[in-house]
């Protein structure tokens, strides 16, 4: 295959799946700025730098870069616009869009039935103050967009909780209160690729997030049918073939969905479990793009 990888050249992601796709594909990795589409009499036409994105067998989106609201959304309709052409998108745009958007993925899987912890989303100080009283005092405030646990507050003290939320609405950010789940500082993250799932625990106890990339320690977790079946339907909740789910235990030891990232890593859990994910990855790939094409692999 040839492959366009949408991320940063320099990253760990883009280097691993290099290694693996070693000289049975080619990858060429590409910026989200370097996006750009012409509308012809002939059709639509979407390049990056001196590519056309037509000519990949599959595009692998491996980050969600910051923007305007324009430059998210016109880098949506391009990969839209790919899609529809025929071409093989992981994970497709449509799962992007709403994995990379806490509320929308929240009710999603509520919708759908899954335990997830309770909400609340609202645009003012005021009533983020009585979101707060009606969580418990004890919450934990996301940015609506992001991910490795960038800009996460946990909240138990209410002139704090006041504080950050007169600063965030006057920025025009809107408030996403969760209830904190106690954890003990421990998590699970399950990588869910298809019809296969893989598991690690990840452990903090210096710090209740649970982010490999702060610091916490990783175990292999043996993922049971009930948990692998809880990650695979929040995983096709928002429409993700490629997920990661995270999901912490609460004080009666049931499950709940806290995120699914459609743009999931796997440099700790590689290394945990001893598995080339990125190898796994490439051949799922190919897979989807015979079954769009219309052969046999």
């Amino acid at each position: 295959m040839r492959v366009a990888v949408l991320g940063n050249p320099d990253s760990w992601y883009f280097h691993d799946l290099a290694r693996a796709a070693g000289a049975q594909h080619k990858l060429v990795s590409l910026p989200f700025t370097a996006i750009r589409s012409e509308v012809a009499a002939d059709g639509v036409r979407v390049r990056a730098e001196e590519h056309s994105l037509d000519d990949f067998e599959a595009v692998l989106v491996r980050t969600m870069p910051p923007g305007s609201l324009e430059q998210v959304v016109f880098r949506m309709d391009c990969l839209l616009q790919l899609e529809a052409a025929g071409g093989t998108i992981l994970n497709p745009p449509r799962s992007l869009e709403t994995a990379v958007d806490k509320f929308l993925t929240s009710a999603k899987l509520q919708a759908a039935g899954l335990p997830t912890p309770r909400t609340i989303v609202c645009q003012t100080w005021e009533e983020g103050l009585a979101a707060f009283a009606a969580l418990g005092n004890h919450v934990v405030l996301k940015p609506i967009f992001g991910g490795e646990g960038r800009g996460l507050t946990k909240l138990d003290d209410e002139a704090l909780a006041e504080r950050a939320f007169k600063m965030l609405t006057q920025l025009g950010a809107v408030l996403y209160l969760q209830e904190f789940i106690p954890h003990g500082g421990r998590d699970l993250r399950l990588l869910v690729l298809g019809d296969r799932i893989w598991g690690m625990q990840r452990i903090n106890p210096d710090d209740w997030r649970t982010n490999a990339s702060r610091g916490a320690r990783t175990e292999p977790f043996e993922v049971t049918s009930a948990l692998g079946d809880l990650a695979s339907r929040a995983a096709a909740t928002v429409g993700a073939p490629f997920a990661g789910v995270d999901i912490v235990l609460n004080h009666s030891g049931e499950p709940q969905v806290l995120e699914v990232n459609a743009v999931p890593g796997w440099k700790a859990l590689s290394r945990t479990l001893q598995v080339d994910i990125a190898a796994e990855v490439l051949e799922f790939t190919a897979r989807q793009v015979a079954a769009r094409q219309g052969t046999v692999r």
